[in-house]
């Protein structure tokens, strides 16, 4: 195991992996911009080195000097969290060279899964179904229109490198995709770095299921359910919780099964997380059908929801997975219980197309006591805290654990009513709504539910 890792991410991030580490043993080390000196996450680190300017590009994505840090600090492993350097191949084949443990899985592997391209051709051969669209990259605008005609409209233009809902272009007839292929094409280049772009068949109203493996070095895999994320504004998850009301327990069952052998067959290790697509039952192909989209090579950011069912440390057991520990249970051995349902609070108000909203916090508090279940609040952040604009909003997650879906829903009902968080808007009023509604409660939503719910006021 090892003796010092350092954390190559900032804020909730760097306190969840920290926890992680001390529950091993670790001595947990830190980098920090020059905006983070002094914060509060910061004190959970036995050692801070500072690493540049607030800009995450003068910092946080300085793979060099993050590893000049790592070394400086006797630091053999490094940890990179979500987000930031987490999926970057480039910065983990980096670390490979000099010796220190990159946590998470081989950059040749994180490099295919990247590119949305390769990860479909990959996970067809290991046997998931894939949205029907392009082999691969498409080549230039009539190319995606004459793919366009053949999969039928509407179809979706995404970038090969993207995510986070950017460089994507919804299309309804071959006019729109001569049109969109260059904007998109431009918009995956400035964001990711390239201009590849490929066609997929848009499903109206689908459902965003993923599913959590765990995969060792030794060829053993186990996965800990799904989660259902369509709770969703802009492509990005808002509202998570597992399992998934859409499922129903046969199905569970299989789609883990497969994910988890997918895995193994990719050649995947460590934690990582497949994600599908539900088609509607009011498809005229593929009507309810589950299709692979992609796979993110680490933890994701809802992964408590994750835990809470399972009783089972992912950040833990990532690290322990890196230091070369094989897997001390089999899937046989998972045990779910209950239902667990996450809220991202967000700095940004949702009354003004979610804008972010950096500031200083007044007020902070949540009493972890309300509601009938249990409650678990992931921040990074305390009362008088300035929130900086060089980040992303994230204030905190409440997680809510309950026996049944019911109770986890008022359990998180009665977390966020008690939220004391003043001096900037939140999405708390936003996640009360969504709570509340008639498609949520029945759990018949979709990825297209969000517009449908009225405006609310924003919490201050």
């Amino acid at each position: 195991m090892f003796h010092r890792l350092l954390i190559a991410n900032r804020g909730e991030v760097a306190t969840r992996v920290a926890r992680a580490c001390r529950s091993l043993g670790i001595s947990p080390i830190g980098v920090a911009s020059e905006a983070d000196i002094g914060a509060a996450w910061t004190l959970e680190m036995d050692e801070v080195v500072c690493i540049g300017p607030g800009a995450p590009s003068d910092s946080y994505l300085q793979g060099k000097r993050i590893l000049q840090a790592a070394k400086q600090t006797r630091s053999t492993a490094i940890h990179p969290g979500w987000g930031f350097l987490a999926e970057n191949a480039g910065f983990a084949a980096l670390c490979r060279s000099h010796g220190v443990t990159f946590v998470g899985p081989a950059p040749e592997l994180m490099a295919r899964m990247g590119l949305k391209s390769p990860a479909k051709a990959a996970m067809r051969a290991a046997g998931l179904p894939v949205i029907p669209g392009s082999d691969g990259p498409l080549a230039d605008a009539e190319d995606a229109a004459r793919v366009a005609e053949q999969v039928g409209f509407p179809v979706i233009l995404k970038a090969d490198a993207g995510g986070g809902g950017r460089g994507m272009r919804l299309c309804h007839n071959i006019s729109d995709v001569r049109d969109a292929f260059s904007l998109c094409a431009s918009e995956a280049l400035s964001n990711f770095g390239s201009a590849s772009v490929y066609l997929e068949k848009y499903l109206t109203g689908g459902r965003h299921i993923e599913v959590q493996v765990l995969v060792d070095n030794y060829g053993n895999a186990v996965h800990l359910g799904e989660r259902e994320c369509s709770v969703q504004r802009r492509h990005q998850k808002l509202t998570e919780e597992s399992p998934s009301p859409a499922l129903t327990p046969k199905e569970r069952e299989q789609l883990g099964a497969l994910a988890a052998a997918a895995s193994v067959r990719v050649g995947y290790t460590g934690a990582g997380t497949i994600e599908f697509l539900r088609a509607s039952p009011n498809e005229s192909v593929g009507a309810g059908e589950l299709y692979f989209m992609e796979m993110n090579t680490r933890l994701q950011v809802e992964h408590p929801v994750s835990e809470m069912v399972t009783g089972i440390d992912l950040a833990a057991w990532q690290i322990r997975i890196a230091a070369g520990e094989p897997l001390d249970f089999r899937q046989s051995d998972i045990r779910f219980r209950g239902h667990a349902v996450e809220a991202r609070i967000n700095a940004e108000d949702p009354t003004q197309n979610f804008r972010p909203a950096p500031g200083t916090l007044s007020k902070f508090s949540f009493d972890l006591n309300a509601g009938p279940g249990k409650l678990r609040l992931d921040t990074h952040l305390k009362q008088g805290e300035t929130v900086p604009p060089h980040y992303d909003s994230l204030l905190g997650k409440l997680i809510a654990w309950g026996e049944t879906r019911d109770e986890a829903i008022e359990t998180l009902l009665a977390g966020l009513a008690s939220a004391r968080v003043e001096g900037l808007p939140t999405t708390i009023s936003l996640h009360q709504s969504v709570l509340q509604s008639a498609a949520f409660q029945s759990g018949e939503y979709d990825t297209s539910s969000i517009p449908g719910w009225p405006p609310v006021a924003a919490k201050r």
